[in-house]
């Protein structure tokens, strides 16, 4: 079925009555070429492209709940390219490019909104760090602009420039960066990869990966045994422990993310503002609801859920910035578990065991990622290489020291 303005317009005539489901509910094969371990994000956008770009269907996705609601599900839903190390900017510029044209190749709307990102600066210190990142930005091909106080104050003239104790200097401005709509970019990937032949198995749990003479040869689930000769493991914050059924130590370590959502506003961010003396991140969603985050929880933990110091932190980090926003109600806040790796970038590739592949390590970066995810882990699951985008994200760059250190924060997982 294809998604159209007209064909809204005609089912609202007709009472909504001939909408069909947008994916099969099929029961598991015994057997098939390819499983992927995971139906967040990352791995349905694997399938998708495992389908569209090298014509693969006998393939299931694995999910132990329902499609989409993990981390892909439970985050701010920033969507950037402002990074900095060759590595990392390849990769995200590819990433920002499928998202540009992703809404046209799913016939789904993602409410991709390209409202323009600004990195606030504090110092003159920052203020050339954000000139350095905003020229490498430039040669890889992606776009940045320097404000200066007055430049900010033209975009963002609610924030509190009066206060000394965090002067606003001025911003980089990235205006691709933007957002979209999280579950939804699930939703579309799900249906795209369905209609090429994908089976997603939704409530069937894998608790075993069944390996024989170095070989995978198939998973143990709630559902019963499934064979197969090639998986993928993509389950973000649970990749340690899924890892773990096949003998293997990732260097992972599982934190808390948490992000907040306020009542519905009338319209006042149109962009989204990063403020940088209190990792503090907000933009306002489409329904008016102001969406923000801060640093992760710092102890490791698999509770989608936070704790009230670290929610005390985001907040006053947010009154900060902005005080205008102290009477707004918070509805709700929640939890993501994030797989943070010692560098803070992550991890695409095979592993020691044969036909075993592992998608991980997204640390703050995921959700923005999805799309480049799944387009390299197909290609690596497809064709046995690396993408070229994705080449410095291997597995053996912690003991070749190769790392990609983006953020310069050493090897503690949770300062990533």
């Amino acid at each position: 079925m294809r998604y159209s303005g007209l064909r809204v317009f005609t089912e609202g005539l007709f009472g909504n009555k001939g909408w069909k489901p947008a994916w099969r509910d099929p029961e598991p094969k015994r057997e098939y070429d390819t499983i992927i371990i995971g139906g967040g994000g990352h791995g349905l956008s694997t399938a998708y492209y495992l389908a569209k770009n090298h014509g693969l269907t006998n393939i299931a996705v694995l999910e132990k709940g329902y499609l989409g609601g993990g981390n892909v599900g439970r985050n701010t839903t920033i969507v950037r390219a402002n990074y900095f190390l060759p590595g990392n900017q390849e990769f995200y510029s590819h990433s920002l490019k499928l998202w540009e044209g992703l809404e046209a190749e799913l016939n789904y709307n993602v409410m991709h909104s390209q409202r323009g990102l600004i990195n606030l600066f504090h110092s003159d210190g920052q203020r050339d760090a954000f000139a350095r990142r905003g020229n490498a930005m430039i040669n890889q091909g992606d776009d940045a602009e320097l404000l200066d106080r007055e430049g900010v104050r033209r975009h963002l003239p609610y924030l509190d420039f009066e206060q000394t104790r965090f002067p606003i200097y001025g911003g980089l401005l990235h205006r691709r960066g933007g957002t979209a709509r999280h579950d939804a970019v699930a939703w579309g990937y799900a249906r795209g990869a369905d209609q090429r032949g994908v089976d997603l198995i939704q409530n069937c749990e894998v608790t075993g990966i069944d390996i024989k003479d170095g070989r995978v040869t198939g998973v143990q689930t709630t559902r019963g045994a499934i064979k197969a000769k090639k998986v993928g493991i993509i389950v973000a914050g649970r990749s340690g422990q899924v890892a773990a059924m096949a003998g293997m130590r990732l260097p992972i370590e599982s934190h808390i993310l948490q992000a907040f959502v306020t009542e519905g506003l009338k319209p006042v961010i149109d962009h989204v503002v990063s403020f940088g003396m209190g990792h503090f991140y907000i933009s306002q969603s489409d329904k008016g609801g102001l969406v923000f985050g801060g640093d992760l929880d710092f102890y490791a933990s698999y509770a989608a859920r936070g704790n009230l110091p670290m929610v005390e932190h985001v907040m006053e980090a947010g009154m900060t910035l902005m005080p205008m926003i102290g009477k707004a109600k918070v509805l709700r806040s929640w939890g993501g578990i994030m797989d943070m790796t010692p560098d803070g970038s992550p991890i695409i590739d095979k592993t020691d065991v044969g036909g075993l592949y592992i998608d991980c390590g997204w640390n703050y970066g995921g959700f923005k990622a999805v799309p480049a995810s799944g387009w390299c882990m197909a290609h690596l699951m497809a064709t046995g290489e690396s993408h070229e985008v994705a080449r410095r994200y291997r597995l053996d760059r912690f003991a070749t020291g190769r790392l990609l250190d983006e953020e310069g924060t050493g090897s503690q997982h949770n300062l990533h």
